[in-house]
């Protein structure tokens, strides 16, 4: 394959759409490969807008704003990295002749629970807990009863987390309401998931370039709220159950196709492997990847969009912890303590531009024997402060 250099008129352009913490390090590896960076994102100085060659903000959902930035970039291929963004302006683009990762209808699909819980279970075939979709209160009230509690709500599109929440008795059904409702997305109809008795939880990294698919060591995580707070990798578990994980992460990716990385979340019961989301891009709980493997998951995802070979070493076991804001502030500054910084540990800062309480801002990295690795990630996260 042809490298060539950035700003040329040979130059090969990746087009982030969604410009958060993970869109920075999808940056940082093209800026590594020569490739040109185009980022957009709904708000000025985002963390990937801070390492592009270009940015641009725009109504993430306005399907004509989308086009002509496209249009007027003409990239090479177009990384949608966040849910919240115009399904039809990739479709247009796609229509036109544009490489949209992995494909439109792949981000069509997995943007939208409805569509890719049906897609898994119906199509598919995959084993996944019961579920229902409703669109009114009542209906919530109604399907909670079938389900039985405690059962999941969460908004059909919806990212991180957001709009998600436990519903452990019937006196929960409003405020469960009122949390999808406020989700930052399309909370017109909202999931209800029958609670999967399940031993723990994975994400299996799974990628591919169009000759081959690749997983990763399986890791596993920590949510509260629906959102990452703790990842580890690799998660114990049976050879069997691992290899079922895999069989059913191909059969996830097969069917979406395309090319690139995708985060494939499962539930493990014993052997029992059930499907629960995938995401078509890299996952945050595969921000631990950037201190236990050769190449971490967003230098394999740009490996895949190129149809480049897809090897790595895995270095050995580790740990990530998010830290989270506990205030608004417009001119973010952490305080960190230098027992961050250990010949085994370190920190990435999201450097994004205004704070508020429970926005991600850093993830701290320990390379260790997973359990010990988790354990003193769970401390030096607490040696961070806003001040």
């Amino acid at each position: 394959m042809q490298f060539s250099s950035p700003l040329k008129s040979n130059s090969k352009k990746v087009m982030l759409l969604g410009s958060g913490e993970l869109g920075r390090e999808v940056a940082i590896e093209a800026q590594r490969l020569g490739l040109e960076v185009i980022a957009v994102d709904r708000y000025p100085n985002a963390p990937a807008h801070q390492v592009a060659h270009r940015s641009y903000v725009v109504n993430m959902q306005n399907r004509d704003a989308l086009l002509e930035i496209i249009e007027r970039e003409k990239p090479d291929f177009i990384l949608p990295e966040i849910e919240a963004l115009s399904i039809d302006a990739l479709i247009g683009a796609e229509a036109k002749g544009y490489n949209v990762i992995p494909n439109a209808s792949a981000v069509q699909k997995t943007m939208n629970r409805k569509n890719i819980r049906t897609f898994a279970a119906e199509t598919l075939g995959l084993n996944t807990g019961a579920y229902e979709f409703v669109t009114t209160e009542a209906g919530l009230r109604d399907a909670s009863e079938r389900m039985g509690y405690p059962c999941v709500v969460k908004p059909v599109m919806s990212s991180s987390g957001h709009g998600q929440s436990v519903l452990k008795c019937k006196e929960d059904v409003s405020k469960s309401w009122e949390i999808a409702k406020e989700a930052r997305g399309d909370a017109s109809e909202l999931i209800v998931e029958a609670f999967v008795d399940f031993d723990y939880e994975i994400t299996m990294l799974t990628a591919r370039n169009g000759k081959e698919t690749l997983f990763c060591e399986p890791i596993g995580h920590e949510q509260r709220d629906g959102d990452y707070v703790f990842s580890w990798q690799p998660m114990q578990m049976s050879e069997i159950a691992k290899k079922r994980s895999q069989e059913m992460a191909k059969a996830i990716t097969d069917g979406l196709g395309g090319r690139g990385l995708f985060g494939v979340e499962l539930f493990i019961k014993g052997d029992e492997v059930y499907f629960s989301e995938v995401s078509p891009r890299p996952h945050d709980t595969g921000m631990v990847t950037l201190i236990t493997q050769s190449q971490s998951e967003f230098a394999l995802h740009l490996r895949a969009v190129l149809g480049l070979p897809l090897g790595f070493t895995f270095y050995g076991e580790g740990a990530s912890a998010a830290y989270k804001s506990k205030a608004e502030n417009f001119k973010p500054t952490l305080e960190i303590d230098d027992r961050l910084f250990s010949d085994n540990s370190f920190i990435r800062i999201f450097s994004k531009p205004d704070t508020h309480k429970g926005r991600r801002l850093a993830v701290a990295l320990v390379y260790d024997k997973a359990e010990v690795a988790l354990k003193k990630s769970r401390e030096l996260i607490e040696l961070i402060k806003d001040v």
